[in-house]
């Protein structure tokens, strides 16, 4: 995804959220009684974006469809303006997400298709592919499925190779399921160290992967490129394979096929959240707390409970006195 995608998902997304609340731009639905947006609501804003969907209290909050003037879109779930939850974002040049978002950015499980055929199913963190996941090369019919960080292979993976055949009598090439596998360690998108070759789970080819320089490669112009560039630090979201490096396989000894020689398996990344739930529920509760005080103003009235109805048990009471 370039920066101008990235760029675009952006626009327009600080509107009802930050600053722009009613009565800028036009809008039809609900309102509080602050005559804020409130309920359901349609709004066309100053910049040209068009929302339809829930509020609350002026805020994007619920289910609703967000399309930018550009032809990008997004439906889905929304939280205090921001997209939060499952939704669905449609690129300009045809990319599209599937799946969990975290305050504007994709973070979970989900599903993105580029606009070259290729796809990633798996797991995300702020943005960046984090975690177990598989990535589809649809040209060459290759998949990778290991771990991810920061939007990199990095760690356990295992590469898939399809198996083909070439019919004589058809003179086509047919393909069959993945016989052919790479079960190794991945650094900056790289097979990097030690790993095996497994061939249709009857024979395993041990060795090492090394990473060279490229002879082919233009060192000198790259560095010509990265002095004459305005940006010599690009964002996270553009790391990727290191430009002029190659891995090299080197053999060292062919056996019969057996699990316990495999390298590791690619595991789940733990991943220190942020206190932004514990905040949430806190939130809540204080949101449920003043819309469960009624019109009963007593001085001695009872305090409500911090844990919701549905999770209350009832408790006999204890007599103190023999125990």
């Amino acid at each position: 995804m370039s920066d101008d995608d990235l760029e675009t998902e952006k626009a327009g997304e600080d509107g009802e959220g930050g600053e722009e609340r009613y009565p800028y731009g036009e809008y039809e639905g609900g309102k509080d009684e602050q005559l804020d947006r409130h309920g359901w609501g349609s709004a066309l804003l100053p910049n040209g974006d068009i929302y339809e969907g829930q509020y609350y209290h002026g805020r994007r909050h619920g289910k609703g469809l967000y399309c930018f003037k550009n032809g990008a879109r997004y439906e889905g779930e929304w939280r205090k303006g921001l997209k939060h939850g499952h939704g669905d974002f449609l690129y300009p040049d045809g990319t599209k997400y599937m799946g969990h978002w975290r305050k504007d950015l994709k973070h979970g499980q989900g599903t993105y298709f580029y606009a070259n055929g290729d796809t990633y199913e798996g797991f995300w963190y702020k943005g960046l592919r984090h975690g177990l996941g598989t990535y589809t090369y649809k040209s060459v019919n290759v998949t990778h499925y290991g771990t991810w960080k920061n939007g990199r292979m990095e760690g356990p993976g295992i590469i898939n190779y399809p198996y083909y055949r070439y019919d004589d009598a058809s003179r086509i090439t047919l393909s069959y399921r993945f016989l052919f596998r790479y079960h190794g360690n991945f650094e900056k998108n790289l097979p990097k160290g030690k790993g095996c070759f497994t061939f249709d789970a009857k024979y395993m080819q041990h060795g090492f992967y090394v990473n060279m320089r490229d002879p082919a490669f233009d060192y000198v112009g790259a560095e010509e490129l990265k002095i004459e560039g305005t940006d010599n630090n690009p964002p996270v979201e553009d790391l990727g394979t290191p430009i002029g490096i190659v891995p090299i396989w080197r053999a060292r000894n062919i056996t019969e096929y057996k699990t316990e020689l495999l390298p590791p398996e690619p595991v789940p990344l733990l991943v220190k959240d942020s206190e932004d739930s514990i905040l949430d529920i806190i939130e809540y509760l204080q949101q449920q707390y003043h819309e469960g005080a009624g019109a009963d103003e007593e001085e001695h009235r009872a305090t409500p409970s911090p844990v919701p109805q549905d999770m209350l048990v009832d408790i006999p009471d204890i007599d103190l006195d023999n125990i």
